[in-house]
């Protein structure tokens, strides 16, 4: 689908650039013209008093899917170093492109870029776009996305890998309606149709209740945005070879966001999405001072805070901390739920943890369900007991 402007029926008024909230609509020379920016929202249709605007629905032909070919990593890195996201999503990448008989690639945006070409093509990929400019040194979702989807048009990839954070989340729908594709979010496992050789996604639903597997069948890119922690990354092999490459793109020289800066929320130096070990809290704490019980337990075991959205929502702990549908979502090797019920909204955003271990009063709790381990008890002492027995083995070890 797209909208185009009819020149002989235009007066140039200027009411639908106006009407448009993406700064889409442009005159140049004589002419208005519709930029990349369009999302089809037809706010600009309404505007027109004279009928010169209007969408026209695009003829796709099935046969113009073979000409996409290869899979894509999209590079997340911040401070100078790859994010971890990203090797997990090579080492997925590699595999899908294997059974396709086709190459990696991965696609690097920002600035002063080009040591981590050798580091990419180590882990899996066998071309590495670079795209450097020091408009794009921090993320901003306008310019990474006028940049794919340039690269995308021209190189046309049948897949596209995203990581499941908050950069990827923002990103990936962008990206997809601009190719009017599918989007399947927070994939937790990836495989190809030996048939039909297209992309099987498999993500969680209804609350973690059943696992839905969906296709992209008649579109493309496939896109998916994969959660952090669920794939494995490969070992890297630093005598592989591959070809780094640097497209001409144009890169938009205003963007209707600026970014002033970061703020960097982690209090305790941990993600919560690349923390091995979790210790959650939950209401059956009991009042916010048991927290501190937790940061010590924390401390000995070298693991980060994690909160249910009931002790968030009472002023117990930052948001920063939440774990759920309206928090982070988490696949740590340990997660401890300490006085939490297990609402399906937690239960979505921690699920996929390698082993779980509840604590809670309620024998009937809905945690327990998922949990590997158990505890009937007072979340509470249960910590103070943890917190003697693994201080008395680390000063042993000392």
């Amino acid at each position: 689908m797209s909208i185009e402007i009819n020149t002989e029926k235009c007066t140039r008024c200027k009411a639908c650039i106006k009407a448009c909230p993406f700064d889409a609509i442009k005159i140049e020379g004589e002419r208005l013209q519709i930029s990349e920016w369009c999302t089809r929202c037809a706010a600009c249709i309404s505007s027109c008093k004279f009928g010169a605007i209007e969408i026209k629905k695009d003829v796709r032909i099935v046969d113009a899917l073979s000409d996409y070919k290869g899979v894509w990593v999209l590079v997340e890195h911040k401070k100078g170093k790859i994010a971890p996201i990203t090797f997990e999503l090579l080492g997925a990448g590699r595999r899908l492109a294997d059974e396709l008989k086709v190459s990696v690639s991965t696609i690097v945006i920002g600035d002063e870029i080009q040591t981590y070409a050798q580091t990419l093509i180590a882990y899996g990929s066998d071309e590495v776009y670079l795209i450097e400019d020091p408009s794009l040194k921090d993320y901003n979702d306008e310019l990474y996305c006028a940049v794919m989807t340039q690269l995308i048009r021209e190189k046309k990839p049948e897949i596209i890998l995203i990581g499941a954070t908050a950069n990827g989340r923002s990103l990936a729908p962008r990206i997809a309606s601009r190719f009017n594709t599918g989007l399947t979010a927070d994939c937790t496992g990836l495989e190809i149709d030996p048939d039909k050789k297209i992309l099987i996604q498999t993500r969680p639903a209804f609350g973690g209740n059943l696992m839905a597997s969906i296709i992209c069948p008649h579109h493309r890119p496939q896109m998916a945005t994969i959660r952090p922690r669920v794939m494995k990354p490969m070992m890297p092999d630093e005598s592989r070879e591959g070809k780094v490459i640097r497209p001409n793109v144009n890169i938009p020289k205003q963007t209707s966001v600026k970014t002033l800066g970061f703020l960097d929320s982690f209090q305790d130096g941990l993600n919560l999405a690349e923390a091995d070990i979790i210790l959650s809290a939950g209401k059956g704490l009991g009042k916010p001072e048991n927290l501190e019980l937790l940061k010590q337990l924390a401390q000995i075991l070298g693991a980060t805070i994690g909160a249910s959205r009931a002790i968030v929502d009472a002023g117990w702990i930052d948001s920063c901390y939440q774990i759920g549908q309206t928090g982070k979502t988490v696949a740590p090797k340990f997660y401890f739920a300490f006085g939490i019920s297990g609402a399906i909204q937690h239960l979505a955003g921690m699920s996929t943890s390698d082993i779980i271990i509840a604590v809670n009063k309620d024998k009937d709790a809905p945690i327990f369900k998922i949990a590997n381990y158990g505890i009937v008890g007072d979340a509470v002492e249960v910590i103070s007991a943890m917190i003697q027995c693994f201080a008395k083995k680390q000063n042993h070890r000392l």
